[in-house]
């Protein structure tokens, strides 16, 4: 019974890293951009995002990194 606790507790993630994943409308409010913009980057592949199931998803923290890298530049 113990075993079985552990192996469904693995699989559960957390609530916050649920959370992380935005769609472009969040995205673009979360960079400030307006979503237009999301959109042609999107195209252009200058932004990091997935799609899935035909919808674009974008992670917090990869945005975070892009955006860091991308203002060094």
């Amino acid at each position: 019974m113990e075993h079985e606790k552990e192996q469904t507790q693995e699989y559960q993630y957390p609530r916050k890293e649920r959370t992380q994943i935005m769609t472009p409308k969040e995205a673009a409010k979360y960079l400030g951009f307006h979503l237009v913009t999301i959109y042609r980057l999107l195209k252009k592949g200058e932004v990091p995002a997935t799609k899935i199931g035909g919808q674009w998803r974008f992670k917090k923290d990869v945005l975070d990194n892009w955006l860091t890298d991308r203002m060094s530049q």
